[in-house]
């Protein structure tokens, strides 16, 4: 008995045969891919954020309270090799605005607000908090505008559509806002009410700030190779054009 023969459908035997003939016309799911330094720049962020605080606080000549201290206060002045920490927010904010550049199947507007909140978080690093000064205005400013970026980007990236990659998907990108927008917020009351796990607060927002965009990418690189295996699967049953 014959093996079943798989026929696509219209639309799909379309797009292979566009993408047969180059077609520039070919759906946004089969152009925009991320590419491969897009994965790179995703997946260094977390692991580099990590890595610089945990290297800063190492270097203090007193133990640091991870789950009370600041890490922006291992690149304030005064803190033993600041640069350290200084370092740590240019070059992961580099990353991510890489990641911003390479995240072509998201919406622009929550690309451009990803890259906005990198630039806001590099600029941290040129405006530290200083001993003595309780409302550091610079430094706030910049903490506030990478802050906003970073929480806000998944709801302006969003796209509808079976073949959107689930990390694009209207219900992912609403439950990323609210994790997010809730541990901003808890760092914050944190940060007002002197609560004692401002350090804690802090980092796990850094690290869910991180590792959303990585999460993303990795769901768009997913969707790409799926829909590049069907694709090669229909052009080897359609006939030849």
């Amino acid at each position: 008995m014959a093996a079943p023969t798989l026929k696509p459908t219209r639309n799909e035997g379309r797009a292979v045969g566009q993408q047969r003939r180059g077609d520039d016309r070919l759906p946004w799911y089969i152009v925009r891919v991320v590419p491969w330094w897009g994965v790179a720049s995703s997946a260094a962020a977390p692991v580099l954020m990590v890595a610089g605080w945990s290297a800063a606080a190492g270097l203090q000549p007193h133990p640091v309270d991870a789950v009370a201290e600041p890490v922006s206060a291992l690149a304030a002045v005064g803190a033993t090799d600041r640069w350290v920490m200084s370092l740590t927010f240019v070059v992961v904010g580099a990353c991510v605005f890489l990641t911003g550049l390479a995240l072509r199947p998201a919406r622009g507007p929550g690309r451009l607000a990803l890259m906005a909140g990198a630039v806001g978080g590099m600029l941290v690093a040129a405006f530290p908090e200083r001993p003595g000064v309780m409302f550091p205005v610079p430094h706030m400013i910049c903490a506030a505008v990478g802050c906003l970026g970073v929480v806000t980007w998944p709801a302006m990236a969003w796209r509808r559509g079976s073949r959107v990659p689930w990390g694009l998907r209207p219900r992912a990108s609403s439950v990323a806002v609210a994790v997010l927008a809730a541990l901003v917020t808890w760092f914050a009351v944190e940060l007002i009410t002197v609560g004692g796990l401002a350090g804690l607060a802090e980092r796990l927002f850094g690290a869910a700030q991180a590792m959303w965009p990585l999460a993303v990418v990795a769901s768009c690189r997913h969707s790409a190779w799926k829909r590049a295996r069907l694709g090669r699967r229909l052009a080897a049953v359609s006939p030849a054009d």
